[in-house]
């Protein structure tokens, strides 16, 4: 995350241009610390109750970022079978990775099972196979869709009626029947709502249906509900009160454990929390483009290495690394990509000039791991600063990466 300290932009403590010049551009660059704070800030939201942090890799599934969230104490939370793969790679014991796919095929289940990890199931014809196969063998998580509307853009919201994600509340007496019938062991019901949640009091809501679903299973050893807090990408965003979620989520647990008897471990996934704020995309302007209607910034980037502003027109903070103390103008930021391809618009930055370095902050979560080839182009380095120091943790890649998939057909073709 960048600062602005003396008229200078740095990263974890160390000069921003100095780094885009010392591993080229564009690089994404993370500040550890930044990731420490983050995962303490949430752990100590919560007194008096047992809490867990999964990480949500798919926001950022470096393996050096997913064994440093490890070091901090953290499980793993992987939607895919190459996420729990990378998982067992960065550390993770088996136990500590929940497999939460969704309209994936049984075999992959199946795999994920041999691999030793915790199951979680959001299918109830995908759960009477679980059963038919394993019965009470092997224990199973219950993803539980709350039907509540949360999110900020409805691409993020996953606890909807209308959702792919979870079991409908209303079909609890179709699960309880599958479990009877199969002698399932639940170990832990799980929800997600959706990301980008401001108003805690909604996440609430979906924190009562999980409870009250509870009282129907016994011997539960956690329930997940999931994450989706929200992180400021402009200073007048409104964010998740944490403190506020976690003394009346706390005492909500409390009161729970003591009508129940039931004392089951409270987890939650976060992902872009944890790692977003970290990450700069450090770019270099290419051009500047004065139409009749607009000012163009090119830069050597595009939605290939950062698509959320394309896709969820999400909005990233932009600044002039090279050219802090300059008198701004507007500008829109836009890529090297063939299609409408802009970081930002009318945006106000400090005069760019070309060859100057570009910081497109808040781009730890969801920025390299859904970056593509596309065009042909290769993806980017990544950093990861901390304690003063930087280190290469992903090298950019060449055209021999490129082409080490490709199989080449018969010349006669």
């Amino acid at each position: 995350m960048l600062e602005l300290k003396n008229n200078v932009y740095e990263i974890g403590g160390l000069n921003a241009e100095e780094l885009a010049k010392r591993f080229g551009t564009p690089v994404f660059v993370y500040d550890g610390a930044k990731i420490e704070s983050q995962y303490l800030r949430l752990k100590n939201a919560f007194s008096g109750v047992r809490v867990r942090l999964q990480y949500a890799c798919k926001a950022n599934s470096n393996l050096n970022i997913m064994r440093f969230v490890r070091r901090l104490g953290a499980g793993l939370d992987a939607v895919s079978i190459q996420e729990v793969e990378l998982g067992l790679l960065a550390g993770f014991m088996p136990e500590d990775i929940i497999f939460t796919p969704n309209s994936v095929s049984f075999e992959e289940i199946c795999a994920a099972v041999e691999l030793g990890v915790r199951i979680n199931i959001d299918n109830i014809s995908i759960l009477e196979r679980f059963g038919h196969r394993f019965g009470s063998g092997v224990p199973v998580c219950i993803r539980i869709n709350p039907h509540i509307l949360a999110g900020a853009h409805v691409k993020l919201q996953t606890g909807h009626i209308d959702s792919k994600f979870g079991i409908s509340i209303f079909q609890l007496r179709h699960i309880q029947r599958v479990v009877s019938a199969h002698g399932i062991r639940v170990e832990g019901l799980h929800m997600h709502t959706g990301s980008e949640l401001a108003d805690w009091q909604v996440f609430m809501q979906g924190v009562e249906v999980i409870l009250s679903a509870a009282t129907e299973f016994n011997d539960l050893k956690y329930i997940d509900f999931g994450s989706g807090f929200k992180i400021a990408y402009r200073e007048t965003d409104p964010v998740t009160d944490l403190e506020a979620l976690g003394a009346a989520m706390s005492e909500r647990i409390r009161t729970f454990e003591q009508e129940t008897g039931q004392s089951p471990e409270i987890w939650f996934e976060p992902g872009k929390f944890l790692v977003a704020e970290s990450g700069t995309l450090l770019v270099q302007c290419n051009t500047v483009k004065q139409t009749v209607s607009t000012t163009f910034v090119g830069v050597d980037s595009g939605l290939n290495h950062l698509i959320r502003p394309m896709f969820y027109n999400a909005w990233h903070p932009i600044v002039n690394v090279s050219n802090p103390g300059a008198p701004p103008r507007v500008y829109s930021v836009v890529g090297y990509i063939c299609e409408t391809d802009t970081f930002g618009w009318d945006r106000k930055i400090n005069e760019v000039r070309e060859g100057d370095i570009l910081g497109v902050d808040i781009a730890g979560a969801y920025g390299y791991s859904m970056s593509s080839n596309y065009n042909c182009r290769f993806r980017p380095p990544e950093v990861f600063v901390y304690r003063g120091k930087a280190h290469l943790i992903r090298r950019r890649e060449t055209m021999e990466d490129a082409l080490r998939t490709l199989v080449e057909m018969p010349e006669w073709l």
